[in-house]
Parts: structure tokens; C-alpha cells; sequence
């Protein structure tokens, strides 16, 4: 009796230990503090906000019509807009979201961690021109490309904002 007595505060002692170290592992690197994640990143579309990223040629299609476009990854201007980290996403950023909405009120939705290109590396583009021209009224001033989507859904039109949440 006396040894069960000795031995559940060892044991409780050993839990907590082995929680501490868990937790060390899978949050921050040892002396990097963590940054704080705010609950909401409004990302800068303005003519101008994001125009100094490299841009990509993009080619996709879109309901039976063959899109030859240029733009910029989503990945690049979320974090020019500071509202993903470069680092590889890690614990409360993963349960983070990128909201896209169209000025006739669609909207799309993609998790952070789809886009991080350590674990879905889900290629995005926000695009301001196809065929060599910029978007005409129907299609711009802005529309997202998601060329290894299955079908276009989320290949939104007519963007007026980008939001990143948190749960």
C-alpha cells in the first residue's frame, strides 16, 4: 500500500512532465516566442497593394472556356498583408481561414493550411488580367484561379475583399 502511495505522485509527476515536452515540440522552437494570431487580417486590394509580388502566367478553364491569365499567388499576398506567417503553419494557425467575396455576394473559402506549401500546397492565384488585358466588368477587377480544382467554384469573380479568420 504503502508503494502505490509513492508511486501516484511520481506518476502524476512523470504526466506532466511528458505534457510539458509534448507541448514544447509541437508549439513554438525552443526561445522563439510564438506570435499572437489575430482573430481578423482584412487583406489590401487597392490598385498598387500587391503589384510588386512576381507575377505567374496561369492558365486553367472555366465552365468549357480556356483561361490564359497572370497574376500573383494568394500564398504571397497573404503574407505581404502579414496575415500568414512564412513559416510552416503550426498549431491555432491551422484551424485559420481565407474567405474571398464577390461583389454579387458568392463566396469561397479556403483553409491557411490548404494554401501553407508544407501541407496542402494548394496553388492560388489572384489574378488582374487574361488574354493580355486587364478584366473587363464581368470578370474584375479581380478573380482568384485554382487550376488543380476539379471544377471551377471556387474560381471566384469580382473580387471586393479577402478576409483571414480565426475560429
Amino acid at each position: 500500500m504503502a508503494l502505490i502511495r509513492l508511486a501516484r505522485p511520481a506518476l502524476a509527476l512523470l504526466t506532466l512532465l511528458s505534457a510539458s515536452a509534448s507541448a514544447q515540440h509541437h508549439g513554438a522552437e525552443a526561445g522563439k516566442p510564438q506570435a499572437a494570431i489575430p482573430a481578423r487580417v482584412e487583406v489590401p486590394l487597392a490598385e498598387g497593394a500587391w503589384r510588386s509580388l512576381p507575377r505567374e502566367r496561369v492558365q486553367a478553364s472555366a465552365h468549357g472556356q480556356a483561361l490564359d491569365c497572370s497574376g500573383v499567388p494568394l500564398l504571397s499576398v497573404l503574407r505581404q498583408a502579414g496575415a500568414m506567417p512564412e513559416d510552416a503553419l503550426r498549431g491555432a494557425q491551422l484551424a485559420r481561414r481565407v474567405e474571398v467575396s464577390a461583389r454579387d455576394g458568392y463566396r469561397v473559402t479556403f483553409s491557411l493550411a490548404e494554401l501553407d506549401p508544407t501541407l496542402g500546397n494548394r496553388r492560388v492565384f489572384l489574378v488582374d488580367q487574361c488574354a493580355g488585358k486587364a478584366l473587363d466588368q464581368d470578370s474584375g477587377p479581380l478573380r482568384l484561379i485554382v487550376p488543380d480544382d476539379a471544377r471551377p467554384a471556387r474560381g471566384i469573380r469580382q473580387i471586393e475583399q479577402i478576409v483571414v479568420l480565426s475560429p
